[in-house]
């Protein structure tokens, strides 16, 4: 079968407009979350990892963005720093475009005044999927995914599997979120936003911490300047709540299985879980259950949430990322926030910096309606 490699990369948010700013900032233990205080977004103050005031207008400077959204600025940031670094041109027919979101611009509706009609054209996500593909004079139609939060991963694993079918030899795959005030007041009524900066499977967790980015990662079947290749993927459905995960866990043990299973490793091989880890009761307790029933127990885990908070459909493109830069470190990256196991079956929640020698990872998501996802990442030795 075709090997797909990852040859570049890009995250923009609270701590950076590049991988290697967002990654030394995470090693350094610096998070984006912060006390926020804006009446725009909610009533009381609460905390979230926002971009600050200015700070995306300083990366888009040069990207002829007048009139773009937030959403779009983002996208189209993250976009043009990651081909930058690369040959590589959407306006090759060889090369595909795939755009992951949660809300895309849904901060469009906060914007009407009241009584307005709703621009819901420009509110469609292939609407702006089209937009940010033109803005890069793309050859081919752009593919989106919307599938809650666990659309970035979904996206690299579609990448993948279009390369693997001779469909393309490049895949650029972007994802971004925006906190607004509709995202925030969502998680609020489900009582789901924390009081604090939120403590991944921490014995004291409250709830999670929203936050906002954009990840790109450049596939391609050309593993010049690759460090590191695409191993298999799996996506599961529990199909127990709208809202809530399973209670056992073992649909989204069986996607950790079948990830290792088809790239040929066994649970020894991976060095560190990259869990999705959002700090709620329940999504916390379900993964430690499905580490457990996928012999995973004893991997060093962490969650990436504590320096991003929940970026939706950006977060398993920012966490991977972050995690590839992990794995060519030889670390381990702590969970920010944990300190006192809180899950029924004890994993092996990681709150230190350590070292590993491992050349695999296994990256895992997790979002409403049920839907699971996991994918290998491979580092290519020298």
């Amino acid at each position: 079968m075709q090997q797909v490699y990852v040859v570049a990369d890009n995250i923009v948010g609270p701590l950076g407009s590049t991988t290697r700013e967002n990654f030394e900032q995470v090693l350094q233990g610096n998070s984006g979350i912060g006390l926020q205080q804006n009446a725009a977004y909610a009533a009381a103050p609460f905390y979230g990892a926002m971009m600050a005031p200015g700070q995306l207008d300083t990366y888009t400077a040069a990207d002829n963005v007048d009139g773009y959204t937030t959403f779009e600025k983002l996208l189209v940031a993250s976009v043009r720093s990651a081909l930058q670094q690369t040959s590589i041109s959407l306006a090759d027919q060889r090369t595909g475009f795939i755009i992951s979101t949660t809300k895309g611009n849904i901060e469009l509706l906060e914007q009407q005044p009241e009584g307005a009609v709703l621009p819901l054209g420009d509110m469609q996500l292939f609407t702006t999927a089209k937009k940010i593909a033109g803005h890069f004079k793309a050859a081919n139609q752009p593919l989106l995914v919307s599938s809650a939060c666990i659309s970035g991963l979904v996206a690299i694993l579609t990448g993948k599997r279009l390369i693997e079918a001779g469909r393309y030899d490049h895949v650029v795959v972007a994802g971004a979120d925006v906190l607004t005030r509709f995202v925030l007041s969502g998680f609020q009524s489900f009582q789901a936003v924390s009081a604090i900066p939120c403590k991944p499977f921490d014995a004291n967790r409250t709830g999670v911490t929203l936050g906002e980015g954009a990840a790109t990662v450049i596939l391609s079947r050309d593993n010049s300047n690759a460090a590191f290749s695409l191993g298999a993927g799996a996506i599961s459905n529990d199909a127990n709540h709208i809202s809530g995960p399973s209670r056992t866990g073992e649909e989204l043990a069986a996607a950790m299985q079948l990830a290792l299973k088809g790239s040929g490793l066994t649970t020894a091989d991976i060095g560190f879980v990259s869990a999705h880890g959002t700090a709620t009761l329940y999504n916390d307790e379900m993964e430690a259950k499905a580490l457990h029933h996928a012999g995973l127990a004893t991997v060093p885990v962490n969650s990436l949430k504590g320096y991003y908070g929940h970026t939706l459909g950006a977060a398993g493109l920012i966490e991977a990322i972050i995690s590839m830069q992990a794995m060519k470190q030889g670390v381990v990256l702590p969970t920010k926030g944990y300190e006192t196991a809180g899950v029924s079956m004890p994993v092996n929640v990681n709150n230190t910096l350590l070292h590993t020698s491992s050349a695999h990872f296994l990256k895992t998501v997790s979002g409403f309606g049920g839907c699971n996802a996991a994918m290998v990442f491979n580092l290519i030795r020298d």
